[in-house]
């Protein structure tokens, strides 16, 4: 066992769930009415507890055990066998363990985003339950647990698929199946409480250093040049963010720069253990462009209610980031270097075929998913539950006595 490497993979594991409890809270938070400022702490919440007992007793199992080339197996449901003396390359088992579940915690959370003000609390629950069953359990074994796309050489080394991908194209589904909320697009309030936000954002920002640098599963150069670049993907995005509304509106916001900074983030967190600064600074300014323009189709050119912008941001930018990383991991740009025997453009292939199977199946497995859901608990709240508000109806709670 390395000590070293053990004492920040406990850090980051830490890193990773301040990451959602507090900080997605409250960066989804602020952006809702405030009349549902509560349920999306609730779902945040419920959702971290949830998904810790799943990952418990099978997604583990499921994702990081040997199976076959699409799925684990269930050697270590409910940790069946693994003791303190365990050990995950260098580190105890338990601490790998431990730092995988928290991405098992913040992967459905980031969903909430798309679906507030208007889902039942039921079917938060079902839904992200089944969801890490069927679809993030079998992806994070395709590409981390010794499968097929990880066997072909995909480049994701800390979730452009396993976590962004998987996140906005099952959000992009259960909002088309979920419908719109009352008074889309042209009524709808703006956030009420931006600080809130800006106080979640910057707790990402600092999380993300956990959640990439501490995929190198060591303290070594793999996480110090992955810190760098996460960092300066999410400066660059966030200026690139803020300089577009500028131009645009004439005054930059502060919800836009903090939704740059996201949009960085996700770009570069495939791409974070493979590429250089100056691939950081490139994919910071691709991250920033292309997401601002996704929210824009996303919600006025498709009218798709895609609430906080989940696809746009996460989705679009994990894409985006996996394929970059195919040419920006070349040592021409500051990158790591290709494996042995792949080019550019065979690379690129390969992480195509990555990026197609793993939206094909987060997509129909969730389709799946949501019509089960509908079934057993029903999908959405009643009109006049929607206009009072979810902390109250859902919950029996305020978020504020004035």
């Amino acid at each position: 066992m390395d000590g070293a490497n053990t004492a920040w993979i406990l850090t980051s594991t830490a890193l990773v769930l301040f990451m959602t409890l507090p900080g997605l809270a409250l960066f989804y938070g602020g952006l809702v009415r405030s009349s549902n400022v509560l349920s999306v702490l609730m779902h945040c919440f419920a959702i971290a507890c949830l998904a810790s007992i799943v990952w418990l007793a099978v997604g583990y199992s499921l994702a990081f055990t040997e199976g076959n080339s699409w799925v684990g197996g269930l050697q270590k449901v409910f940790f069946a066998g693994v003791g303190k003396e365990a050990l995950s390359g260098d580190i105890p088992e338990s601490v790998f363990f431990m730092f995988q579940m928290t991405f098992a915690i913040i992967t459905p959370a980031l969903i909430v985003g798309a679906y507030p003000e208007r889902i039942k609390f039921g079917a938060v629950l079902l839904f992200s339950a089944l969801w890490l069953i069927v679809v993030y359990a079998p992806v994070t074994h395709w590409i981390w647990g010794g499968g097929w796309l990880g066997d072909m050489g995909v480049l994701d080394f800390a979730g452009g698929l396993v976590v962004h991908l998987t996140a906005g194209v099952s959000a992009l589904v259960i909002v088309k199946m979920l419908g719109t909320r009352r008074g889309f697009p042209s009524e709808l309030r703006p956030p009420h409480n931006p600080g809130m936000t800006m106080m979640g954002a910057c707790m990402l920002w600092v999380g993300w250093f956990g959640f990439n640098a501490g995929s190198a599963l060591a303290a070594n150069g793999d996480a110090g040049m992955a810190m760098a670049v996460t960092h300066i993907s999410a400066a660059t995005a966030s200026l690139v963010w803020l300089t577009i509304e500028w131009l645009k509106f004439g005054k930059p916001s502060l919800v836009g720069i903090v939704t740059g900074m996201v949009a960085g983030l996700a770009t570069i967190t495939p791409a974070s253990g493979f590429v250089g600064p100056t691939g950081a600074l490139i994919i910071g300014l691709a991250g920033g462009i292309v997401c601002y323009y996704a929210v824009s189709i996303v919600k006025h050119a498709l009218k798709i209610d895609d609430s906080l912008d989940v696809f746009a941001v996460h989705g679009v930018g994990g894409a985006l980031g996996i394929l970059l990383v195919a040419v920006l991991v070349d040592t021409s740009f500051g990158g790591a270097g290709l494996a042995e025997g792949m080019s550019i453009g065979s690379q690129f292939g390969v992480q195509v075929i990555g990026l197609l199977a793993v939206l094909v199946w987060s997509a129909i497995a969730s389709v799946i998913i949501c019509i089960i859901v509908k079934s057993a608990v029903g999908l959405r709240v009643s009109d006049d539950e929607e206009v009072e508000g979810l902390d109250i109806t859902s919950h029996g709670e305020t978020g504020y006595n004035l």
